[in-house]
């Protein structure tokens, strides 16, 4: 009889948790504003390193070479 008493006595406080209201939605978050280039002073091609502010450049070139003999 005891058990019936308290578990009366808990569901009601239980209800009371389960909140079946609607909730407003999170506000959108804020856009991020554009940042000026600051590697443009460098000139063309190159990049800021993610997270420094550093400036590279990466490049390469690419050279082939052909020759022939003709011994008789």
């Amino acid at each position: 009889m005891l058990l019936i008493a308290i578990i009366g006595a808990a569901l009601p406080v239980a209800a009371m948790g389960d909140d079946k209201r609607p909730t407003k939605p999170l506000p959108a978050p804020a856009p991020k504003q554009a940042k000026g280039n600051p590697c443009a002073a460098f000139g063309a091609g190159f990049a800021q390193v993610e997270g420094s502010s550093t400036c590279v450049r990466i490049g390469g070139a690419l050279e082939v070479g052909v020759g022939g003999s003709s011994r008789r």
